[in-house]
């Protein structure tokens, strides 16, 4: 699949100026950027977005040998591909005003400092917006900007405990098990995502009456919000869901399973998969017992088919079990490390590593976005930024500043 190329990029000349950090605003942002927009990230000079230092590990400079550490975290590089780094320094009543510039020049301005914080700058949305009253404005918070907890900090582990996601994610504790966290910040994602498409539909909208808008995302509201499945077995049965491990709550059999070297996951969607499952293990009478013969049936005769299976598949090593499985049209998988996951077939041939030069010549592997448009992937040739690589550009750029202009920002400490 091809890389995106200038002319087929369907967000080009779409200007947002980028004043987050860590991660669920740079992965809203680094989304637009991938479908074209023009990103100008916003960072403070010498410190930069605070993942710039959450390493190791960091990407080495090959040219010198391997240990010869960059300060390019790979946190970092995760989440900013596509965009210009401009540093500057809002603690100045000069770099307030540059920013301010920026953003009226802007389609769309996105933050997630803490409710009211850049009310003192002036670059809150209210007095952006009566300057540019069709400026898109994104706020991005742990908990939005009114109720109780508005003025806390948020954070993607503590709100998959708060919202949740904790309690329906480890092994029971009937099982030695206790509450995890998922291995990535998936609230942070999720909250980046729902920004992203968020932003869009304004954008929409002013396409159609010219108005701007406010929005208004919170983390926790967002994890609350992808309960999906398990907050409406709550909120229809009155019922708590519990921590199942790696069982799920309304279908059988669909888990992971023991073989004799290794674990496989089936994932049984239907009843005549399960059949065909039956008849693979050579157990063809399972797929008609009325105890399993619907999946209602098989969630409320869980134990006994889960341990029928379990006795069954741990006598053949993994691969032979897949193998056959797949033969018989029954959903499985490994469980693949991920070495295993870059090195799988499907994933190289669907491109999902990229390499991307970076500005002193050394390339970045970097996973593409999972977006496809017209056969090509939705992916910006743009490396991640050092910090403040483009503040003399942009600001030529976007503000049509001279030298002069730019010397007398240094003298006031707003730029270096």
């Amino acid at each position: 699949m091809s890389a995106t190329s200038e002319v087929t990029q369907p967000l080009a000349g779409l200007k947002v100026l980028d004043l987050s950090r860590v991660l669920a605003g740079p992965w809203c942002t680094q989304q637009l950027a991938d479908l074209g927009a023009e990103v100008i990230k916003i960072e403070r000079p010498g410190r930069g977005d605070d993942t710039r230092a959450w390493g190791p590990p960091w990407l080495e400079d090959v040219s010198t040998g391997a240990g010869a550490e960059r300060k390019d975290s790979a946190y970092f590089l995760s989440a900013n591909r596509g965009k210009r780094s401009v540093a500057i320094d809002l603690s100045t009543a000069a770099g307030q005003d540059l920013v301010r510039q920026l953003a009226l020049k802007a389609d769309v301005v996105i933050e997630n400092f803490k409710v009211g914080g850049l009310a003192a700058y002036g670059l809150d949305y209210a007095s952006l917006q009566s300057l540019k009253p069709d400026l898109i404005y994104c706020s991005i918070t742990g908990f939005g900007q009114d109720g109780p907890y508005a003025g806390r900090a948020g954070y993607d582990f503590l709100i998959q405990g708060m919202g949740g996601l904790m309690s329906l994610t480890g092994e029971p504790d009937d099982c030695g098990g206790r509450p995890m966290k998922t291995g990535v910040a998936i609230t942070d994602i999720f909250t980046g995502l729902y920004a992203a498409n968020a932003i869009l539909a304004a954008l929409r909208r002013r396409d159609a009456t010219g108005e701007g808008g406010y929005i208004d995302m919170a983390l926790l509201d967002v994890q609350v919000g992808v309960l999906a499945n398990q907050a409406l077995n709550y909120l229809t049965s009155g019922q708590t869901p519990q921590r199942m491990g790696n069982a799920h709550p309304n279908i059988v059999p669909y888990q992971a399973f023991a073989a004799s070297n290794g674990y496989l996951i089936v994932t049984v969607g239907n009843d005549s998969q399960f059949r065909r499952l039956c008849e693979a293990l050579g157990e063809a009478e399972w797929g008609v017992d009325p105890r399993f013969a619907t999946n209602a049936r098989r969630v409320a005769h869980r134990e006994c088919l889960v341990g029928l299976l379990s006795e069954r598949l741990i006598r053949r090593p993994r691969d032979e079990w897949l193998e056959l499985l797949e033969a018989h049209g029954v959903p499985c998988g490994p469980i693949n490390s991920l070495d295993q996951v870059f090195d799988d077939p499907q994933v190289r041939h669907r491109g999902m590593t990229v390499e991307s030069p970076m500005a002193d010549g050394h390339r970045a592997r970097l996973v593409a976005n999972p977006i496809t448009l017209d056969g090509q992937r939705m992916t910006s040739q743009q490396s991640p930024p050092r910090l403040g690589e483009h503040t003399q550009q942009v600001l030529q750029d976007w503000l049509a500043l001279d030298g002069e202009a730019m010397a007398d920002l240094r003298r006031h400490g707003a730029i270096v």
